[in-house]
């Protein structure tokens, strides 16, 4: 039988339940049990697909289209293994579902309330990744913080999920704050007695604490939080603050967290944990032999979850080339207006970020030309793409005002337009090109001499794309359109003959680097850049 492990958090939000769930799983995983994360989000929306980047940070995307919480790009970035739609759970998807049943008549009359029928469809999503058979564990993170009115339906499909499956196939860690004070020296552990109590309150008796701290928690304290949270002493588990989160495992497998939580959930502990390639990679990350600066010039800045994949893309890469990659976010609106100059004089490549919209474009499009003609390396992810297909039509092919028309839809040259099959849609949610799909490449280009191979797959989220009208000109005039998609022929990759390193996609590769397989173009770009700027010394 599937076993379920439930992560909740209590005291404060941003206390780290993704990472303690992806550390947990990927411990288990090397365990040699078969392990999938899910998360429970409990906001309204279907999915953060319309959400503001500043209000959740990024927007993930799965392999198969789902729009989902960035969270599950620690899940994959840890566990190196994909997620799906099943992996991502919120309120708005759970009452969408209950209230098309009641449409359709499938209540037969009840009135349906959120006990029993909310909470019965939260426990239908929950084990569903379970009734697959894939899995020997299900680890559930419950988003927000116990004591939420919003999270209130969740804990309590949890309390009954306890009792039907019972105490040996369901268990729940707390994740808790131990607050340190600095005018009293000492470490506090009321507020997760306060914490611990809500949960009580909702009927469900944590098994395990792991209290995040900045300090060390001594014996006493560990008694003491034991005794009034009504937890073994072995349970309560050290979560110092860590230099990294790639850290966590390692420190979670020192305080036994696994095996605390193999053994209430009577499973054997006999195999080995061999994390030698995960110290190999700190190794390498903590120990660099050279070091880059990368302007980061995106619409989001002021978030840096706005751009999580593509930072710890960075980490990967930076790991693989033994480099540590410094990234500087540049505010692209600030580039409209300011000398660009002053900004790229520290920088050694630039990185365009992803986003939507009209605003900060041109200060995208000046660091473009000005990286371009300065022979500086440049990576353009999806609208970054699109801003140079942009620059290169205005400045080289002397096509005036070009543009994308998402921005000027009056444009004489609309080098970037809208997907045929979006110019019927009208609603927002779930509409855009998104997941998986296949891209050609040719051989001999960068993109080509990175992936070592002529067919790959990667992720999408847009609507906007290169005009296959411009192709000719743009060919003629030095940009290479070096990946193809081999259905569509929508244009995914682009680059420029006799540059360090100028590469755009269309698709977004900062979604699939792992830490044991970064991604081979951003791999590619640190290469360059660390080439580049050894040369330039030279």
């Amino acid at each position: 039988m599937t076993k379920y492990i439930f992560v909740t958090g209590g005291v404060t939000s941003s206390l780290g339940k993704g990472i303690i769930s992806a550390s947990l799983a990927k411990l288990l995983q090397e365990r040699s049990y078969k392990v999938t994360i899910q998360k429970l989000d409990p906001y309204i929306n279907i999915d953060p697909g319309t959400l503001n980047p500043y209000e959740h940070g990024e927007c993930y995307v799965t392999e198969d289209g789902a729009e989902t919480d960035l969270d599950l790009g620690h899940y994959e970035r840890f566990l190196n293994t994909p997620t799906s739609q099943e992996n991502n759970v919120t309120t708005g998807r759970i009452y969408q579902t209950v209230i098309n049943k009641e449409r359709e008549g499938a209540y037969l009359g009840k009135t349906v309330q959120v006990i029993p029928h909310i909470t019965d469809e939260i426990k239908r999503r929950v084990m569903l990744l379970g009734k697959k058979g894939e899995f020997d564990i299900v680890i559930t993170e419950v988003g927000g913080t116990v004591g939420d009115i919003e999270s209130l339906p969740y804990l309590e499909a949890l309390r009954q999920l306890r009792r039907e499956l019972g105490v040996e196939n369901c268990l729940n860690v707390h994740l808790t704050l131990i607050p340190y004070l600095s005018a009293a020296k000492e470490l506090k552990t009321k507020p997760t007695q306060h914490s611990v109590k809500e949960l009580l309150q909702a009927g469900i008796q944590p098994d395990i604490l792991v209290c995040r701290t900045e300090k060390p928690l001594n014996k006493e304290l560990k008694q003491k939080l034991a005794l009034f949270c009504n937890v073994d002493q072995k349970s309560v588990i050290e979560a110092i603050d860590a230099k990294t989160i790639y850290d966590v495992p390692l420190l979670m497998l020192k305080e036994k967290l696994d095996i605390r939580v193999l053994k209430k959930l009577k499973l054997k502990t006999s195999q080995n944990v061999d994390l030698t390639a995960w110290k190999e990679f700190l190794g390498r990350l903590k120990n660099p032999t050279h070091e880059i600066n990368i302007g980061l010039i995106g619409k989001y800045n002021e978030l840096p979850d706005a751009y999580k994949s593509i930072y710890e893309s960075f980490v990967h890469s930076g790991a693989s080339n033994e480099c540590k990659v410094n990234v500087l976010p540049i505010h692209s609106e600030r580039l409209e207006s300011d000398d660009i100059e002053s900004y790229f004089k520290s920088l050694d490549g630039i990185l365009v970020a992803p986003g939507f919209g009209e605003r900060g474009i041109e200060g995208k499009i000046r660091a473009i030309k000005y990286v371009r003609e300065n022979k500086m390396p440049f990576f353009g992810i999806c609208l970054g793409m699109q801003c140079a297909v942009v620059e290169f039509a205005r400045n080289v092919l002397k096509m005036n005002k070009a543009a994308s028309t998402e921005v000027n839809a009056k444009t004489n040259y609309p080098v970037i337009d809208l997907m045929e099959e979006q110019k019927s849609i009208k609603t927002k949610g779930g509409t855009m090109r998104l997941g998986s799909y296949k891209c050609k490449l040719e051989k001999g280009s960068l993109a080509y001499k990175a992936y070592g191979r002529s067919e790959i797959s990667e992720r999408h989220r847009h609507r906007f794309e290169f005009n296959n009208k411009y192709i000719e000109d743009f060919k003629s005039a030095g940009m290479n359109m070096s990946g193809i998609n081999p259905i569509t022929e929508l244009v995914e990759i682009i680059e420029l003959r006799d540059h360090p390193f100028f590469l755009g996609v269309q698709f977004h590769p900062e979604l699939k680097s792992t830490v044991e397989r970064p991604h081979p173009l951003f791999v590619a770009f640190v290469k360059a850049t660390l080439k580049n700027k050894l040369n330039e010394k030279a």
